[in-house]
């Protein structure tokens, strides 16, 4: 929410009728923005407040204990992820509210990272350790930090050291600042998710399979803390999805197709059909990158949500959801692979 912008009496007695006019109407239309601006936070906290009380109540409820073991164990990390997620979403949501206003919940002390992995020290220092007074600072201490580094079959700590210089003359202290982490006072590396990442997603290992493959290479990473760095990884990488989708939708041609994926139905213990669409740029089109958009359904307005107002050919199949498009400056560019279907080639 933007802060109150304080106006001096003295400024107001000196403005014109059509000044203080024009003056009441910026501040009406602030005021307005603003209580819209708090209106969309407190309905976005309430829905996302709700989602994660229902992903609560699927997690612990008797409906999921009637999955097998196999089953069971992929629902949970799917579910433990869902909620890191909207954790995420909820603390950015209410980084704007006074810090007496938020309910923090107490969390467990995270356990040290063992002695005896091997440390990697990474040490950052003030780029000049001369104060601006002219006197040389000198070096009273430092803060330490350990990240969870991995690469395939070994962990490594990486420790980074922040040394404290201060001025004895003008008691100035400086110190280098924290570098910028994608899981904010985390202790995993980006080398380390993007390994969990890439082994969930690309490899097609579950979580409960990096859980024993890390313990092997000498330390256990729970299954529900794995689930929640995929969680908060999701969150952090929306914007490059939303940059990704921008410069597909820069393109003259792009191809699109959908497929059917099992979605587990919360508090059935059965699935039902939901879909992935892929968007993918031409093959004539300098970027070459897809985007997926996963729905509950096939139906046609997914397709027109995710296109909006592009304009330019659509290469796709036969698909009755496409054809709205088509209607509204969108070129209908038939696949070669499904026409073929309709000829008999001896």
């Amino acid at each position: 929410m933007l802060q109150a912008q304080r106006i001096d009496p003295a400024e107001l007695a000196s403005l014109d009728e059509v000044a203080l006019r024009k003056l009441a109407g910026q501040l009406i239309e602030r005021i307005d923005r603003d209580a819209r601006e708090i209106h969309w936070r407190d309905a976005k906290i309430e829905k996302l407040t709700f989602e994660m009380a229902q992903l609560r109540r699927v997690k612990f409820g008797v409906k999921s204990e009637q999955l097998d073991a196999q089953q069971k164990t992929l629902f949970e990390e799917a579910v433990d992820a869902d909620m890191a997620a909207i954790e995420a979403q909820l603390a950015e949501l209410k980084a704007g509210i006074e810090p007496q206003q938020v309910d923090v919940p107490d969390r467990p002390k995270r356990a040290l990272l063992p002695a005896h992995l091997p440390r990697v020290e990474r040490h950052h220092e003030p780029e000049s350790t001369t104060c601006a007074c002219g006197c040389a600072m000198k070096r009273i201490g430092e803060d330490v930090s350990e990240k969870l580094d991995y690469t395939p079959g070994a962990f490594t700590v990486e420790r980074h050291i922040r040394g404290k210089w201060t001025c004895s003359d003008c008691r100035t202290l400086v110190q280098a600042p924290v570098a910028a982490e994608i899981i904010d006072k985390g202790i995993p590396t980006s080398g380390l998710l993007a390994q969990v990442l890439v082994a969930k997603h690309a490899d097609h290992l579950p979580l409960y399979r990096q859980e024993a493959i890390f313990g092997r290479a000498g330390l256990v990473l729970p299954r529900s803390t794995l689930a929640a760095w995929v969680g908060v990884c999701g969150v952090r990488l929306q914007p490059l999805v939303d940059a990704l989708k921008e410069q597909i939708l820069n393109c003259a041609v792009v191809h699109a197709d959908e497929t059917p994926v099992a979605m587990l139905a919360p508090g059935t213990g059965k699935t039902h059909r939901a879909y992935l669409w892929a968007y993918a740029s031409g093959l004539f089109e300098p970027l070459k990158a897809v985007v997926y958009d996963f729905t509950a359904s096939r139906a046609g307005e997914h397709a027109r949500a995710f296109l909006g107002n592009w304009q330019g050919s659509l290469v796709c199949d036969d698909y009755t959801g496409y054809k709205a498009l088509f209607e509204h400056g969108v070129i209908e560019a038939g696949c070669m692979a499904h026409a073929r279907r309709k000829w008999d080639c001896q």
